[in-house]
């Protein structure tokens, strides 16, 4: 039914955003033909600085032999952008009715062969495909930001979505040179966003009880259970942390602590309070820093992690 995903060359990327951005700047360094749908002209300036602060990194990566940015058509019409798409990534902004139309347009415009990806964050493909016609074809492809650094993307389709789509889409991803989670049902957040927002669950609590600034979580992690994560995850970490015993030493003799007072399982109000504390110690982090520059230097040090991390474990 669907082309294979060895065989795909031509993908169009739906959004203008840091996201859509991303994707469009992967996909080219992969070496694959890109089309871009932007909303407006307007947009076309943004976007060629997400593709060329992203280029810098992915050549420092190692770019596909046939990678150019000359493979990139934008299209703000978008009969036009999905015209001869092979696969489509979409991220569109995130509002459902926004995305059920755009989802309804893809019935008509996009051949039933072409599997259709939403890069969504927090909405789930039952949702997104329940005004879809086709709605077989259609999956949840969540990326990690940046995408076209973080290998990370987790793959689930809705109640609609048939089992070959989904295989589909864990295959093409791996082709595309992505680490592909395949989940195993629906779930708000999907996986490695839950995980996020616990910390940041954490970070929020400390901060409005004064416990912690943002700069003191920040040199917590960067410095402590950050390194190791990239290394081991965090199950493998207290398996390995624990020695001979394993998770089981943990578990027995850990476990009962996780019931301690300061575990908590709701976040904390949202207060003006709060909300200014983590404004005003972010921004004294950041100091006189421009976000672009902020961005290069994250991106810089992201990419030496990674080649770091494959030459060690090759």
């Amino acid at each position: 039914m669907f082309k294979s995903p060895q065989e795909v060359t031509r993908v169009t990327s739906i959004g203008a955003g840091p996201i859509g951005g991303g994707w469009a700047a992967h996909f080219l360094a992969r070496g694959y033909d890109v089309t871009a749908y932007l909303h407006s002209e307007a947009e076309i300036l943004a976007f060629r600085t997400i593709l060329d602060t992203a280029w810098i990194s992915l050549t420092d990566l190692g770019l596909a032999q046939e990678a150019s940015l000359d493979r990139l058509t934008i299209e703000t019409d978008l009969r036009k952008a999905v015209e001869g798409a092979e696969f489509i990534q979409e991220s569109a902004p995130e509002r459902l009715e926004l995305k059920q139309d755009l989802y309804q347009q893809f019935d008509e415009l996009v051949p039933k062969d072409v599997v259709i990806c939403s890069s969504t964050s927090g909405l789930m493909m039952t949702d997104i495909q329940a005004k879809c016609s086709t709605p077989e074809r259609t999956v949840i492809g969540h990326p990690f930001n940046p995408p076209y650094l973080l290998p990370l993307v987790e793959i689930i389709g809705g109640k609609r979505t048939s089992p070959e789509a989904v295989a589909w889409a864990g295959e093409f991803y791996e082709v595309a040179g992505k680490a592909p989670l395949m989940m195993k049902k629906e779930i708000p957040g999907f996986v490695a966003t839950r995980l996020q927002e616990a910390l940041w669950r954490e970070a929020l609590h400390m901060v409005a009880n004064g416990e912690a600034t943002p700069e003191d979580i920040d040199i917590a992690l960067m410095n402590g259970p950050a390194p190791r994560m990239m290394a081991q995850g965090q199950c493998m970490a207290f398996h390995v942390a624990c020695g001979e015993g394993g998770m089981a030493t943990n578990l027995d003799q850990f476990g009962p602590a996780l019931k301690l007072p300061w575990t908590r399982l709701e976040a904390p109000e949202l207060s003006q309070e709060l909300r200014d504390r983590m404004v005003d110690g972010c921004n004294d982090i950041a100091g006189d820093k421009h976000f672009a520059d902020m961005a290069a230097q994250r991106d810089k040090e992201i990419v030496a992690l990674i080649n770091a991390l494959k030459a060690a474990r090759s």
